[in-house]
Parts: structure tokens; sequence; C-alpha cells
């Protein structure tokens, strides 16, 4: 797993390369440079240009935080170093805030969505590889909640899992002394009898998913009446168009991987001085 350190000069060095060749022609001098907002949106993003910045020696002022909204026009950050680090380091910076904030902008909509129901909004692993760390932080700054980073810390039991285990129950018990004791385990449930037969099974976390609204309101009634203390979450067909509808079921957090892999691109744009 990368550090931000090696995500940021990876991501230089991916730019560069062997070197920046206006470097070669023009000698450096004192510079500054203006980070302006072309479209409005949630800043993110802030801490891997921060680190960027300090691995190569100019700096960031920033008008703004991770988290913040901003309005096309307004300067996010102030750049200052010598040129040829600027120029070398400007897409590098434009592409995460642009990147990270772009998630987050999509993000904080669907938060404003779901925050008067008291609901929980979570990302997914549908994450692009390699960028998993990155994005998921991106959410954060939206106002989400991470789901589980990866198979490794908590024990999600899937429709492709069940098809595997001939007896729930027995299988959970047989988790429970198995995998670390502070991990949870949840199951994906396509329709209440699974859900039911989840709760029965011991489940810390049962899934709605692909569940309409309607049906997702059935096992919150019974899981209200006899199983208060899991968890519930509805996933699957969840847009800005339908997450309302699901946050009014009761369901305790709403998963969607639309918040990473259906964000747009916002505008920024860097500006020398």
């Amino acid at each position: 797993m990368k550090s931000v350190e090696e995500f940021v000069l990876e991501a230089l060095y991916e730019d560069v390369g062997r070197g920046d060749l206006y470097a070669l022609v023009e000698p450096k001098k004192p510079a500054g440079a203006k980070v302006i907002a072309k479209s409005e949106g949630v800043l993110a993003g802030v801490e891997y240009a921060d680190t960027l910045a300090r691995l190569q020696g100019f700096s960031i002022k920033w008008n703004k935080k991770d988290g913040e909204h901003f309005f096309k026009g307004e300067e996010i950050a102030l750049l200052e170093g010598d040129s040829h680090t600027l120029l070398a380091n400007e897409r590098t910076v434009l592409n995460m805030l642009l990147h990270a904030s772009s998630i987050a902008t999509l993000t904080r909509k669907y938060v404003e969505i779901v925050a008067p129901y008291g609901t929980k909004l979570l990302d997914t692993r549908k994450t692009r590889p390699n960028l998993r760390i990155f994005e998921k932080y991106a959410t954060r700054c939206g106002g989400a909640v991470n789901h589980r980073m990866g198979l490794d810390d908590s024990l999600m039991i899937k429709d492709t899992h069940l098809k595997t285990i001939e007896n729930l129950k027995e299988y959970i018990k047989n988790a429970r002394s198995k995998i670390p004791f502070t991990a949870k385990i949840e199951v994906e449930a396509e329709t209440f009898a699974i859900a039911k037969e989840a709760f029965e099974a011991g489940a810390d976390i049962v899934m709605c998913d692909n569940m309409t609204p309607k049906e997702v309101e059935k096992v919150v009634a019974y899981r209200n009446e006899y199983f208060p203390f899991i968890l519930l979450e509805a996933s699957g067909n969840i847009s800005l168009e339908t997450i309302e509808s699901y946050a009014k079921t009761g369901v305790d957090a709403i998963s969607s991987g639309s918040l990473i892999h259906q964000a747009n691109w916002i505008d920024l744009s860097m500006k020398m001085q």
C-alpha cells in the first residue's frame, strides 16, 4: 500500500519523466501562481498537494480547506517557489485537486439529501485500481463515511459467497472464532427471506441489496421489532434521484459506488503571476 509521499511522487514522475524540457531553455526565477476555480464545487486534495509541495520545495497558502465549498472565480490557493518547480508541478497539483474535488463535490450532493434523515452515506470498493485510498479520502472530504477498505477489515458475505455456504448460521459461528475480534460480519440480502436468515444467523450488518424502498421498509420493520441491535444498509440502484426514497425507509446507512465512478470533473486552473 503506497504512502501519500509515494503516491504524489509517482504522479509527478508520470508527468515529468526524465525532466521538464522547459527548464533546459529558461533560467529559473522566483515565481508565484494562483489556483482559480472555474466552476463551483467542494475542495479535496489539500493533504496530497501539501505533501507534494513539501517534497518539491514550494509553498501553498490555502484560502479553502478540504471539505469547504468554493464558487466560480474564487482564488483557492497561492503557490510560491521558483518558476521551474511550479511549472513542473502544475499538472500534478491540478490533477490531484480536480480528481479529489470532483468526487467530493458529487458526494456532498448525496450527503445533503440524506442528512435530514440521520442516514450515513457510505462509499464502496468500486474504485479505480491503485486509487482506493485517494478516492475514499475524497469521499470523506465530501462528507461520506468509508465502507470497508478491502477484504481484510470486515467480512462481507455477498450473494456469490452465499452460493458456497450450506448453513449460514454455522458459517458465521465458525467465522467468529477465526476473524479478528473487532471485525464485523455483514451479509448481503436480495430478498426479505435472506435478510431474515441473516438476522437469525447473527450478522452484525445486513445489506438490503437491489431491493425497492417498499421491500427495504419491510426489512426495517422486522429488524426494529426483533433485532434492533443489527445495523441495516441499503445498496444497489442508488442515485441522486432515488437516494431519498431509501433514506426515508429508516436504514442506518446507504452505500453507493456512484460517488466515485459517476463524478464529473469540475474545472480548476493555475495562473502564473
